[in-house]
């Protein structure tokens, strides 16, 4: 059995070190092989004034096609600049052709790389009346400190430049193409934001037009041409490798920590002063305010770490992804379990509630992975987007089946009330199992899409908010799931002791006494904690 158990350490552990190395973070380093897709977003960071990129393009190479016989606008780099986290304007504006065919619209800050593969030129379009950072070719450095020292060397010939930047016209040469062995090509180039107005959300992508010619032609000469690249991109703003709208992220994650380790020692207060109404279930609940505080902590310092060197210390990252894990599933099984009237009324699931937990617990197990697979890996690989689209379907499932076991009691209440006779203790119990119902159902549309949307309009600096909201409607959701849940003689849902003698395991014994005439005595036994109540009906 011992061999087991360090069969499945090392397995575990294998696991997490293996995504968390995958990514440097706010460092970046993404290769890819043989890929068609005709657009690859690799990255999105928001930049105050004094921030700067640095784009390291060490190994591009085609195949599907002579290298030489591809124009210019064909393959090649976009840049664009928004005030948020919304899709962007210019790219949605050319979903129908290649941007790298489009003249830029004055109405957007885009600059468009073009490789010239036939004379190993870089050139460049831009708008003509929109600021844009002035984009500088470089020899690559070997390390990050060198790409601050020249961005600090050039920043006067930047500002000095910025005028100049405003007008330029549709085809600029700026670079020369590097060409290693006549099928290797590389580039390099960063720039430095200088003016409050060139402060924004920055994001770059890779276009291959040849595929999406390959795609809308019918000629059997036109092929869909793959790619495989080696690309390095820096990012920093002034005092932290943290995109804007993430800098205040790991004093928020220490403040909510706090507030959730305080709900959580408040919740144990409860339990010890109302000892005799406590149930095994309050001691679950008991345990997830602390695990979500470990959670944050974690979170916290691995935010840290990124912020000051630009990639997270793997010990820390594991350990956040573990605590994570734990947070997630515990917070499903606890919300299940509630809703189902385990511990308080009854110590058996039905096997409708069993395939729920079987369904849910693996799901939510998935949904985790993939989350901690997103968080590991560049937003420009191929596996990127459809971890996204498996986080968003399973999450979404989880969020609806956990509704189900409230539904069930909600049915059962109801059909109690017209049948038992209990209709008052009924009613409140109906009463607190649909405010409970209404309770899940906002906290999954807040999270999931409300908060969401207030993190794709608000400005690139306040990214931020989309957190905060975030927690304080978990913390909200605790609070108000302890508060009506809470161990107490007097909870309407505790009363549910009395009202279905089968579930809660009562104990009737029943004594008549041999004289005629004797009164009939019933001593009722319900197992509502430590103590015990009994009655006589006379």
């Amino acid at each position: 059995m011992a061999i087991d158990k360090e069969y499945v350490f090392t397995g575990v552990k294998l696991f997490f070190v293996f995504f968390v190395v995958g990514s440097e973070c706010r460092i970046h380093h993404l290769v890819l092989k043989d890929d068609v897709r005709e657009r690859v977003h690799l990255n999105t960071f928001g930049f105050y004034k004094n921030g700067f990129m640095t784009v390291n393009m060490t190994a591009l190479s085609v195949s599907g096609a002579p290298i030489k016989d591809i124009d210019s606008s064909t393959i090649g780099f976009s840049l664009d600049r928004t005030s948020s986290n919304g899709f962007s304007t210019y790219l949605d504006d050319g979903l129908e052709y290649c941007v790298l065919k489009k003249v830029p619209s004055n109405e957007f800050a885009v600059v468009l790389l073009m490789l010239d593969f036939k004379n190993n030129l870089v050139k460049m379009k831009t708008s003509a009346n929109v600021v844009f950072p002035h984009i500088v070719p470089m020899v690559p450095k070997a390390t990050v400190k060198a790409d601050e020292k020249k961005v600090k060397e050039t920043q006067s010939e930047d500002e000095s430049n910025s005028k100049r930047d405003e007008t330029l016209n549709k085809a600029d040469v700026i670079s020369s193409l590097q060409c290693k062995d006549n099928s290797t090509y590389s580039f390099q180039f960063y720039f430095n934001i200088t003016t409050d107005e060139q402060e924004g959300l920055y994001n770059v992508y890779f276009h291959n037009c040849y595929s999406s010619m390959a795609a809308k032609s019918d000629a059997p000469s036109v092929r869909t041409l793959s790619f495989s690249i080696d690309i390095s991109i820096t990012e920093k703003n002034p005092d932290s490798y943290l995109s804007a709208g993430e800098i205040p992220l790991p004093k928020l994650y220490i403040c909510m920590s706090v507030l959730f380790f305080l709900s959580g020692t408040l919740w144990l207060h409860i339990l010890r002063t109302r000892s005799t109404d406590v149930y095994k279930i309050h001691w679950l609940m008991a345990a997830l305010p602390f695990t979500k505080s470990l959670s944050l902590i974690f979170h916290a310092i691995d935010y840290y770490y990124i912020s000051n060197q630009g990639f997270p210390i793997e010990g820390w990252a594991v350990v956040y992804y573990i605590t994570h894990l734990l947070k997630g599933a515990l917070l499903f099984i606890t919300i299940a379990l509630i809703g189902t009237g385990w511990a308080f009324v009854k110590h058996i699931l039905s096997d409708k509630e069993k395939k729920i937990f079987m369904i849910v617990i693996p799901l939510q197990v998935l949904a985790n992975v993939a989350y901690i697979i997103i968080e590991s890996t560049e937003e420009g690989s191929s596996e990127y987007g459809l971890w996204m689209e498996i986080l968003f379907l399973v999450d979404l499932l989880c969020c609806g089946a956990i509704l189900f076991p409230v539904v069930w009691s909600i049915r059962h209440l109801q059909e109690a009330s017209a049948t038992d006779g209990k209709a008052a203790i009924n009613l409140a119990q109906l009463k607190l199992f649909r405010h409970y119902y209404v309770m899940i159902v906002c906290y999954i549309y807040f999270t999931r899409i409300i908060a969401i949307l207030i993190k794709v309009i608000v400005p690139f600096q306040w990214k931020w908010l989309y957190q905060l909201l975030d927690e304080l409607a978990t913390l909200t959701f605790f609070i108000l799931t302890g508060h009506k849940f809470r161990p107490a003689s007097y909870n309407p849902y505790l009363l549910l002791s009395v009202e279905d003698e089968e579930d809660m395991e009562m104990d009737d014994v029943v004594t008549t006494s041999t004289a005629i005439g004797e009164a009939v005595k019933k001593v009722k036994k319900v197992s509502n904690g430590p103590s015990e109540e009994r009655e006589s009906v006379a």
